[in-house]
């Protein structure tokens, strides 16, 4: 059963009087315990798609089905992690990855329990006090999947989390990123930019054309798991790389 369904999804926007056409027909699906990459050019609609499965943002057209079913609330399927980690300043990081628990009226002695017992594999023990700005940014990334996986939903909504990070914090992140998910199995769907990004993570991989945008390739990802960091120079990794950069560049 796909977890996510989107099928001939399309949004036009209405911007200072001109339309602005922005997802056309597009096609995608996620099923259980997946990893799969959304990629294409900037201001392609790729976030744009992500508010129509969180149903901030209603498409013209199309259908959108979470876990197998229609008009069902976002939020008792998937957990968003935006761009920015959006951790609030003024509480600690254990207060911080608690919050979407304590949203939904979980008791607060049992949310801070199970996340101090998941304080090691995010890398965060002995920062459960601090505060966000005491934090880098790796670690202000780790505390933000952190809350988004606590939220134990079925899908995790990943909007270039590791984006806006340096090339070595990066890579470590990438393989961290994919033992978290080996751990808890929940399906993702990842936007990047990141080509060798989109690979070394994914099971699957959606291409995007730019705006309005449509699947110019979908893309399966047969490279054995676990996944280390020489697999990038390998050529079946280099032959898949070609492919997605030839999808793009005949735009």
């Amino acid at each position: 059963m796909a977890e996510i369904f989107m099928e001939d999804v399309t949004k036009t926007f209405s911007v200072n009087g001109v339309l602005l056409s922005v997802l056309d027909g597009v096609t995608v699906q996620v099923e259980e315990g997946e990893f799969v990459s959304l990629i294409g050019p900037s201001g392609c609609g790729k976030s744009t798609l992500f508010n129509i499965i969180c149903g901030l943002t209603t498409p013209d057209r199309g259908r959108v089905l979470l876990g197998g079913h229609d008009n069902v609330p976002a939020g008792e399927v998937v957990s968003y992690m935006p761009q920015k980690d959006l951790l609030l300043p003024w509480r600690t990081v254990l207060d911080n990855v608690i919050l979407a628990r304590r949203a939904v009226g979980r008791e607060r002695a049992a949310v801070q329990s199970e996340a101090r017992e998941l304080m090691p594999l995010f890398g965060l023990t002995g920062f459960e006090n601090s505060y966000p700005a005491e934090l880098s940014g790796g670690m202000r990334q780790r505390a933000a999947l952190m809350r988004t996986v606590l939220a134990r939903q079925r899908v995790l909504l990943l909007d270039e989390p590791l984006g806006a990070l340096d090339a070595i914090t990066r890579t470590r992140m990438q393989q961290w990123l994919l033992k978290v998910w080996n751990n808890f199995k929940q399906a993702v769907f990842f936007v990047t930019h990141d080509i060798d990004e989109a690979i070394f993570l994914s099971d699957r991989v959606y291409v995007l054309t730019s705006r309005p945008a449509k699947v110019c390739l979908h893309l399966s990802v047969s490279l054995p798991r676990p996944r280390r960091a020489k697999l990038v120079t390998a050529p079946s990794f280099l032959a898949l790389k070609k492919e997605i950069m030839r999808a793009l560049q005949v735009q």
